[in-house]
């Protein structure tokens, strides 16, 4: 997010706009914490995760006569357009917004989750799948001197997009995720064959899942007695941090850059998004519809290639 926070400041003062910060969000729109952007403000911030600005989860919001704060804060502010980095629900939030107060806004999507509908790719996303397969890496080490079998669970909410995409690029055995029906008795087999055959294996949970998680699972598989060759990894919130790698610098600064362009241009109530490759601009309301199926020929892909 701070490469699209740069994004955004920079090209605003190039266009010779004047740009305005707001802190943790929503909160800081209703609290009036807002402070004018500089040049060095967004200096070396590219190589940093998580945003300089600061994120909040807020209640207020949903109420209209704190909405109607944030309106007169921004207006006080001289502030004639917004810019928001999030997801579904923060769409949501300034689509309302705007219509209320027929005040312009852009949303940039921003989730490590990648669920938005609209785009085919959303800020964060890369940074915490490479987060992931950095990890499982490690593990494996671990793994194989033992041969081990290692439950390890990603983050993904509703989304077993992260959990998919990781599983093809690390070689997992098998991936566990919110889209598809779980067959505990087809993954007590898998299992039972790498203990017969005193291998190590890689099974990937999302958070999300039906059975729960990576501890359900485990719970499941040692009431069938292999308790013993298997070990738990929850890797929780490191997925949300660290430095972001060259797709999300790239996309969150073609993102930021474009959002400023389309409002210059009168644009509003739209989101910056990729499809295909190329840079668009969808409706807000495209992002509250259902995201379409994962891609499961990678489901395909994986168990092919972890057959023994």
């Amino acid at each position: 997010m701070n490469a699209c926070i740069r994004a955004i400041v920079r090209a605003s003062l190039y266009h010779n706009l004047k740009p305005f910060g707001i802190y943790d969000g929503f909160n800081g729109l209703i609290k009036n914490e807002i402070k004018e952007m500089k040049y060095k403000d967004v200096s070396n911030i590219l190589q940093y995760g998580g945003t300089i600005l600061g994120t909040a989860r807020c209640k207020e919001f949903h109420e209209l006569d704190q909405r109607k704060i944030a309106y007169e804060n921004l207006k006080a502010n001289n502030i004639d357009a917004l810019i928001a980095i999030g997801g579904d629900g923060t769409f949501k939030a300034i689509s309302i917004f705007s219509e209320e107060f027929n005040f312009p806004v852009i949303g940039i999507p921003g989730t490590i989750d990648n669920d938005i509908n609209g785009t085919d790719y959303t800020i964060g996303f890369d940074t915490a799948l490479n987060t992931i397969i950095n990890a499982i890496d490690n593990i494996r080490d671990t793994a194989a001197s033992h041969h081990r079998i290692f439950l390890v669970e990603v983050m993904g909410n509703a989304s077993g997009t992260l959990a998919l995409y990781s599983a093809a690029a690390s070689g997992a055995r098998e991936v566990f995720m919110p889209e598809k029906k779980e067959d505990l008795q087809e993954i007590k087999e898998k299992v039972g064959q790498a203990v017969a055959a005193n291998r190590s294996s890689i099974i990937i949970v999302s958070e999300g899942d039906e059975v729960g998680g990576a501890k359900e699972l485990y719970d499941y598989l040692c009431e069938e007695g292999m308790g013993d060759k298997i070990r738990v990894s929850v890797l929780g919130h490191i997925q949300r941090g660290g430095r972001p790698t060259f797709r999300d610098r790239l996309n969150a600064t073609l993102f930021g850059e474009r959002a400023v362009v389309s409002l210059m241009q009168g644009k509003t109530n739209m989101m910056v998004g990729i499809e295909k490759g190329e840079l668009v601009l969808n409706h807000l309301s495209l992002s509250q519809e259902k995201k379409s199926p994962q891609n499961m020929d990678y489901l395909k892909l994986i168990r092919k290639l972890s057959v023994y």
